[in-house]
């Protein structure tokens, strides 16, 4: 652990955003070789860069088993980062791993440059026992969603082929709370437009009959929700539940950091709601600010909206919903034009073959208590391209990011004992798993 700490507090210090806009292409390029070196030295051969089709570089190496009849396993995680956001909310240096109350502070500490620590730290736990063939995939943009390893992936189907495939980009349940995220919600955006006049008008001399733009939007954005707060878009069943483990209340509220008397929304559980059940979520409104505003009744508006789709939902199927439910609810007559955006469909792991029996005897030993399964309600796309391409692979998605480590945010973390815990389940596994 003493040299996995040296390993993360190196990695967090390059601010590998892969945005130029933000940061230089060079600091990706930097992470990409410093990963290329450190994988070098844990045995893998055939280490290189390879350019995908959004500009990024993904790492690719192998590690040949003894035996080629030995099961392939392909180990993922991605090396770029989320821009820091707002530098001043920090406690510490974003980019400079900070040891705070038994915690390790830094972007990408957790998402996701505490799992290739993890990978390695698994590596050289087992030194030269290892009896599985390795692949090793790290990608360069997961954070900006542009899909150069989804087409990657499409275009070298043989490259990345392998029996399991752990996609180290998720976490436990909490700290020492180990577990394996089964299912992923999907995504639709769309941008809803309302238009009422052809331009803005005096409050005073109009007021009353003339159609506000915005108050039509307002309308529009309360229909897709109830009383109860559940989603509510005309044509999506909103009533699934969560059948894996459960998401105590409590914890949510601690973990979302709920004000005072805030109710949770929806009347399921909140493992139904957060893991099981499409959510909407309004994005940004294009509308006059307060501070220099005036009198005057608004000619258009509109706001860009994000629906989460539980598995089992088609997600071009609730975009469509989506898009009809809003045109429906246009009231006065205003006239209402909606752009798709993003779309991702729903993920859900097959969980009943050898890998996840494996895994889970190695998460057992490495904890000492069960693996939970639990639902995420992010999406990530890459895991429905592994799954098309791949139907024979069984995917296992963990990490070592948990609820404080508040990933995205300002003050991201990783709690050292999951790098050790998860580190030690990974070599666990990757020396007892058999097809």
């Amino acid at each position: 652990m003493g040299r996995a700490r040296t390993d993360l507090g190196e990695l967090v210090a390059i601010p590998s955003v892969a945005d130029p806009r933000q940061y230089p292409p060079e600091e990706c390029l930097r992470a990409a070789n410093w990963v290329v070196d450190r994988f070098a030295e844990a045995g893998f051969t055939g280490l290189g860069l390879h350019e995908t089709s959004d500009g990024s570089r993904a790492v690719f190496g192998v590690r040949p088993a003894a035996d080629p009849d030995a099961p392939t396993v392909l180990l993922y995680a991605h090396y770029d980062v989320q821009p820091p956001l707002d530098e001043a909310a920090w406690h510490t240096p974003p980019f400079e791993l900070t040891e705070s109350g038994g915690r390790w502070y830094g972007r990408g500490a957790a998402d996701c440059k505490g799992n290739i620590v993890m990978h390695l730290t698994a590596l050289r736990a087992l030194g030269d026992d290892i009896g599985v063939n390795l692949k090793l995939i790290v990608e360069g943009s997961e954070e900006q969603g542009t899909g150069g390893l989804e087409d990657f992936v499409v275009r070298n189907p043989e490259l990345l082929r392998a029996d399991a495939i752990l996609v180290c980009d998720t976490g436990n349940a909490a700290v020492g709370v180990p577990a394996a995220t089964v299912t992923l919600r999907g995504l639709a955006n769309v941008v809803v437009s309302v238009e009422a006049l052809a331009g803005e008008l005096h409050s005073g001399m109009f007021g009353g009959p003339a159609p506000d733009a915005l108050a039509a939007l307002v309308h529009i954005l309360a229909t897709l929700r109830d009383a109860d707060g559940n989603t509510t878009v005309t044509g999506l069943d909103n009533g699934q539940t969560w059948s894996g483990a459960p998401y105590p209340a409590e914890q949510f509220r601690s973990d979302a950091g709920l004000v005072e008397g805030a109710s949770l929304l929806g009347d399921g559980t909140v493992s139904d709601m957060v893991w099981a059940r499409p959510a909407v979520t309004v994005l940004g409104i294009d509308c006059p600010p307060v501070v220099g505003s005036a009198a005057a009744i608004q000619s258009h508006a509109r706001a860009r909206l994000n629906l989460r789709v539980p598995p089992g939902t088609d997600a071009v199927k609730a975009q469509d919903a989506l898009v009809a439910h809003l045109q429906a609810a246009a009231p006065w007559g205003v006239r209402v034009t909606v752009e798709r955006e993003a779309l991702g469909q729903p993920f859900e792991a097959r969980s009943g073959g050898p890998a996840y029996r494996a895994l889970a005897a190695a998460m057992r030993e490495a904890y000492g208590r069960e693996m939970a399964y639990l639902g995420q309600g992010g999406s990530i796309p890459l895991c429905n391209v592994f799954a098309e391409t791949y139907p024979e692979a069984e995917i296992v998605l963990m990490g070592v990011e948990e609820p404080l480590a508040l990933i995205h945010a300002p003050n991201e973390s990783v709690d050292p004992g999951e790098i050790a815990r998860l580190a030690h389940a990974e070599a666990l596994f990757l020396s007892g798993y058999r097809k």
